[in-house]
């Protein structure tokens, strides 16, 4: 059960209704892919840019029905389908990849506010999608599901530290390191510290406390995905348990899930069902 890039969120599982199945496989295959060019491989920046813009290229291509390139032709292809079939929001496409452009160019952030409007483009669009696809878009579901998405992003970022300050990217704001006394220099050469520990445990918060706030939201994503979102939700709190069992320690140790946390996973995704109304409350 990890929580890594895009499997954060309901994939094309046996909990997904086999209508909306490809959909969600054309989303995900699109952001996978666009994730991958931006991080993945030894390419320079250069060419990661020119990557995406050329991604881009065939994504407008996709929405306004003109052929796929060859290159992502396994991409484009189902996607302009799931476009044309759903109404798809491409804007919401487009986002993601505004996203992934800023993965390559920028790798710091000077505090929460732009790592929330970085968030509010790489994450939360995701969550979007899905509503959509369940034709669900009133404002407090759209409200919520961003706090999701975003507490997910952040979890991960937590969960990551040491890995991204070893590839040089630190997502921690930079406001929070001073707050806490802690040199970004000193996060990327992985010094760690009881001041770092501090600085970890309180971004864990921030995120649980998004998580909270949007956790009521699995009651109005109907059937059987609404089950799979309360699996995410409690996937996502998991993970932040087991960073505050590190006390924080995650410049160099990284947890993860696995088949020992799928009790306790599933149990309390029930007692949201349960909890009617209070969810919030016992998502904790």
């Amino acid at each position: 059960m990890p929580i890594d890039h895009y499997e954060n969120f309901p994939v094309a599982s046996l909990l997904c209704p086999a209508a909306l199945r490809p959909a969600v496989e054309a989303i995900y295959g699109f952001a996978r892919t666009a994730d991958d060019i931006a991080d993945e491989g030894d390419a320079p920046p250069e060419a990661r840019l020119a990557d995406l813009t050329d991604y881009r290229r065939d994504l407008t291509a996709a929405a306004t029905g003109a052929p796929a390139s060859p290159r992502w032709r396994q991409v484009f292809v189902p996607l302009a389908a799931a476009i044309e079939r759903h109404r798809l929001p491409v804007g919401l496409l487009d986002d993601l990849l505004d996203a992934f452009t800023q993965d390559v160019t920028t790798v710091r952030y000077a505090d929460r506010a732009l790592l929330l409007d970085y968030c509010r483009r790489s994450a939360n669009p995701v969550g979007r999608l899905l509503l959509h696809l369940y034709g669900i878009a009133d404002a407090d579901a759209l409200l919520r599901s961003d706090a999701i998405c975003t507490a997910l992003q952040l979890a991960n970022f937590w969960q990551d530290l040491g890995r991204d300050a070893r590839h040089g990217r630190l997502y921690v704001p930079e406001a929070d390191c001073r707050r806490h006394g802690v040199a970004p220099a000193a996060l990327l050469a992985n010094e760690d510290s009881d001041a770092t520990h501090a600085l970890v445990i309180e971004l864990v918060a921030w995120a649980r406390g998004l998580m909270r706030f949007g956790a009521p939201l699995v009651h109005s994503v109907p059937g059987r995905a609404g089950w799979e979102l309360r699996l995410v939700v409690q996937g996502g709190l998991r993970v932040l348990e087991r960073i505050e069992a590190l006390r924080g320690a995650t410049l160099t140790t990284r947890p993860k899930l696995g088949w020992r946390d799928a009790p306790k996973v599933a149990w309390r995704a029930l007692r949201m069902r349960a909890a009617g109304a209070d969810a919030a409350r016992l998502a904790a």
